[in-house]
C-alpha cells in the first residue's frame, strides 16, 4: 500500500488507469453487496472500532497487570490486532481513496480551462440566480412556505448520475442505495451533509439537515463512488447531474442553489463589486432556502444528545478534514470545496 501511494504521486497515468480500470471492477461488486443492507456498514465499522478502543485498552490493561502468566500472549495478541486494523484502514484509503487524489484534474479530462474575468462570474452569478428564482416558484414548500423534499432520494440520484455517465464516461455503472447515517446529530456538529465511506465503498447523508441540500449531497457521494475524491470535482458532478440531467424540479433546485451559495462567497471574496446589485434580485423563496444546513430551533430541540460540545466536535471534523485533503497533495486544504466556482466558469466559458 505504502508503494502504491508512492507510485500515483509520481505518476498520474497510473492513478488514472487505475481508478479508471481497476477500481471499478471490486468496488462495484463491494457497493453491491454492502448496499443490500439497510444499515451503513461504514459506521457500524466506525462504531466497532470506537468499542474495540474502550474494551479493549482497559481489558489489556488489566491482563498485562494480572495475568503474569499470559503476559507475552496478550502482547502478542494486541500487537496483531492493531497491525490489523491499521493494515485494513491502510488498504482501504489507499485503494478506495488516497490513489484517486492524484488522478488527471476534471477539468483537464472533460472542460477546457481558462482565466475568467469579473464579467463571467457576474454573468454566471446571474444566470443562476434566475435559475433557483425561477425553480423556487415551482418546487413543494411546507407550511413555513420553505422547501420540501418527500420523495425517494436515491432512484433519482441514480438515474441523474447515469445519464451523467453518458458526458462524463468515468461515472458509469452501478450506484448503491444512499443511506441515512442513524448518529446524525453527531454529524450536524460535524457540519457535514455527507460522507463516502472508503471501508464499505457506501454513500451515506445527514437525515438531519435541510432537504434543500438532500439531492445535490446524494450526488456529491455517489460521484466518489466512480473515483472523483476530490471536493470540487464532486460538487460540480452534483451540480452536472441534478441540473442537466435530472427531470425532478426539486432536484435541479437544490443543484442550482448550492452552486448559486459559492458562487455568491467568491464574488463577495473578490470584492467583485460590479455584481453586488444582483443579490437584490434574489426572491423571497430562495432567501428562505439558501445557506440552511439545520432546520429552525433544531439545537435547541436536541440539545440532550449533545454528548460532546459542538464546537469541540466541529473544530476537530474540520482539521481532520482539512489535514486529510492537505496530507494527499491539494494545498487548498478544506477550500478546496469551493473550488467549484471555477469548474463551474470553465463549464460556461470554456476556453
Amino acid at each position: 500500500m505504502v508503494l502504491l501511494n508512492v507510485l500515483s504521486r509520481i505518476c498520474s497515468p497510473f492513478a488514472d488507469f487505475y481508478t479508471e480500470k481497476i477500481f471499478p471492477l471490486f468496488s462495484n461488486p463491494v457497493s453491491f453487496i454492502t448496499g443490500l443492507l439497510p444499515f451503513s456498514v461504514g459506521e457500524i465499522l466506525i462504531l466497532l472500532g470506537i468499542l474495540l478502543i474502550l474494551v479493549g485498552i482497559p481489558c489489556t490493561v488489566l491482563l498485562l497487570i494480572f495475568g503474569k502468566n499470559f503476559r507475552k500472549k496478550t502482547v502478542s495478541t494486541a500487537g496483531f490486532v492493531i497491525l490489523l486494523v491499521f493494515t485494513f484502514i491502510l488498504t482501504t484509503e489507499t485503494m478506495n481513496c488516497f490513489i484517486m487524489y492524484q488522478c488527471t484534474p476534471f477539468t483537464e479530462k472533460y472542460l477546457q480551462h481558462s482565466e475568467h474575468t469579473e464579467n463571467q462570474i457576474t454573468e454566471l452569478y446571474s444566470l443562476l440566480i434566475e435559475k433557483s428564482n425561477d425553480l423556487a416558484e415551482k418546487v413543494p414548500r411546507d407550511d413555513m412556505n420553505c422547501f420540501e423534499f418527500t420523495e425517494n432520494v436515491s432512484p433519482e440520484a441514480q438515474k441523474a448520475m447515469k445519464k451523467a455517465g453518458e458526458t462524463f464516461p468515468q461515472l458509469k455503472g452501478y450506484y448503491p442505495k444512499a443511506k441515512p447515517i442513524q448518529f446524525s446529530y453527531f454529524m450536524s456538529q460535524s457540519h457535514l451533509t455527507g460522507i463516502y465511506f472508503p471501508f464499505s465503498l457506501e454513500s451515506n447523508y445527514n437525515d438531519d439537515m435541510c432537504r434543500t441540500n438532500l439531492p445535490e449531497t446524494v450526488c456529491h457521494e455517489f460521484s466518489h463512488l466512480k473515483g472523483f475524491i476530490q471536493e470540487d470535482e464532486a460538487n460540480f458532478i452534483s451540480f452536472y447531474a441534478t441540473t442537466h440531467c435530472s427531470e425532478n424540479l426539486s432536484f435541479q433546485y437544490s443543484g442550482y442553489l448550492s452552486a448559486l451559495e459559492y458562487v455568491h462567497n467568491e464574488i463577495y471574496n473578490q470584492n467583485i463589486s460590479g455584481a453586488f446589485h444582483l443579490t437584490d434580485t434574489i426572491s423571497d423563496n430562495v432567501r428562505r432556502d439558501w445557506f440552511r444546513f439545520m432546520p429552525d430551533n433544531y439545537w435547541e430541540e436536541n440539545v440532550e444528545k449533545e454528548v460532546i460540545p459542538t464546537e469541540t466536535v466541529s473544530t476537530v471534523s474540520t482539521t481532520a478534514i482539512d489535514t486529510n485533503i492537505k496530507a494527499n497533495g491539494r494545498k487548498d486544504g478544506i477550500k478546496s470545496y469551493s473550488l467549484v466556482v471555477e469548474l463551474l466558469l470553465d463549464f460556461y466559458y470554456p476556453a
